[in-house]
């Protein structure tokens, strides 16, 4: 899925990746799944999208293996995996939002078992939606940590949908912000959910332990500051580990990253300013954001978090939102104004192939924790996206301590992130260990974890 490249070809597009005659070359984010990409395409407004899947073995000449059409796809800004390997629901599932017309908006389900023909399964309408107004009451954005579903749902908060059974998503809480908080992003690690303004500074850091049952964590709502301590409203952001990762929208773009290990202290990181962008969505991999910018897009590494520099910029003709990392290429897309058949490109952006495995960079619960909920979920946040298909019920294992006695669980991926959730609650006042396999997680481009990973924690007496 790599190859080495020549100076001549970087930053210069070598293929495009096209939906079909329905296309009308509305993209956002493009994701990992089972060694394909996976494209979702479909305008703001209430018309027919689809997703595609596309092998990228020689990524300057994709193949489009197959497609799904829809009338209730709408942009997609998340896309969220799980595999059911046995019980009622076998089969191999995504979710993205979703809309069916200009009044009923929410989040659909998408039957991934065959890749030559996706089908769109299962359909939730979401409370309060209303388009045209494209920010207030609207679904924004999702996060799967199966068998829940996170919605951000712009004014009127966050939903919680329990997506037990793909094909019938239920409504199973929700939760109304105190302080103003238009929800654009939405992301979990464990316990913790945090939520994101669209075209704001606010962000709320969120206890899931009860994860139909969200409740403020206290000191965890806060302004993003740059490094002068200055407010900076941001379109959207990302979740990489511990480090939140904002795309700066006005007086320039350009990303600011911050620490919120400490939930209830977040503190700044680093962040680099671009002038001439404004910032739109954001991804991270191996210490480097991938920031769309609307005029231009940019590839930052921050890992010397006190001397951050851009290492590329690309160019794609149209609203350039979008930058997602594949290895050693990565892939614009414009949600508006692109040339047609190029609202997606493949683009070379550096020489070398990424023979780099994933980095643990932070996971809930925390090693020796006590007091933990017996309806916790495990979170594992690497430095890149995984490939979903390495994320199972073997190479992630749960056990109690002790007596070595397994917890079966279902194991659900969405971009960085690995969550691993219990089927049924844990015993309370008993200790348990969770272990990351060597050679069981991989990236995208097949690297493998090299090193297990251990951490114990305790629930509650």
């Amino acid at each position: 899925m790599q190859r080495e490249w020549e100076e001549a070809d970087l930053l210069e597009p070598c293929a495009y990746l096209d939906g079909g005659p329905m296309d009308i070359d509305h993209h956002n984010l493009v994701v990992p799944y089972r060694g394909h990409l996976v494209m979702p395409f479909a305008p703001e407004s209430a018309q027919t999208g689809g997703v595609a899947l596309f092998d990228m073995a020689d990524p300057c000449a994709p193949v489009k293996v197959g497609q799904g059409m829809d009338r209730a796809m709408r942009e997609t800004h998340a896309m969220g995996f799980v595999q059911l390997l046995d019980g009622p629901h076998v089969g191999e599932w995504g979710f993205v939002n979703a809309m069916q017309n200009v009044f009923d908006g929410g989040i659909q389900s998408w039957d991934l078992s065959e890749a030559e023909a996706p089908v769109a399964a299962g359909y939730l309408a979401t409370p309060g939606f209303l388009y045209p107004d494209a920010y207030a009451r609207i679904t924004m954005s999702l996060f799967l940590q199966y068998p829940w579903l996170y919605v951000a749902a712009a004014d009127t908060g966050i939903f919680v949908v329990d997506v037990s059974d793909p094909r019938s998503p239920v409504l199973a809480g929700e939760y109304v912000f105190d302080v103003a908080l238009r929800a654009g992003g939405i992301f979990a690690l464990g316990d913790i959910l945090m939520v994101t303004a669209a075209e704001g500074s606010t962000v709320a850091l969120l206890d899931v332990s009860d994860p139909a049952s969200p409740q403020a964590i206290l000191g965890g709502t806060f302004d993003v500051l740059d490094r002068d301590g200055v407010a900076r409203d941001f379109y959207h952001a990302n979740l990489a580990g511990n480090l939140a990762v904002f795309a700066r929208k006005e007086d320039g773009g350009g990303p600011i990253v911050w620490d919120i290990s400490d939930p209830s202290a977040p503190v700044f990181w680093a962040d680099l300013p671009i002038q001439g962008r404004s910032g739109g969505y954001v991804s991270w991999d191996g210490g480097r954001a991938f920031v769309g910018g609307s005029s231009r897009s940019d590839v930052v590494d921050f890992r010397n978090p006190a001397n951050p520099v851009i290492l590329a910029s690309i160019d794609l003709e149209g609203d350039l939102d979008t930058l997602v990392p594949w290895g050693n290429v990565a892939i614009p897309s414009c949600d508006a104004d692109a040339v047609d058949g190029q609202a997606t490109a493949v683009v070379p952006w550096r020489i070398d192939p990424d023979r780099s495995a994933p980095v643990l960079l932070a996971h809930r619960p925390l090693d020796g924790a006590e007091g933990v909920a017996t309806t916790v979920r495990i979170g594992l946040g690497w430095d890149e996206m995984i490939e979903p298909a390495s994320a199972f019920e073997g190479s992630v294992r749960l056990v109690e301590v002790g007596t070595e006695a397994p917890v079966r669980g279902w194991v659900s991926t969405q971009e960085n992130t690995v969550s691993y959730a219990p089927r049924e609650p844990l015993k309370r006042g008993t200790r348990y260990r969770v272990s990351v396999e060597a050679r069981g997680i991989a990236d995208i481009h097949g690297n493998m974890v090299t090193q297990p990973y251990t951490f114990e924690f305790e629930t509650a007496p």
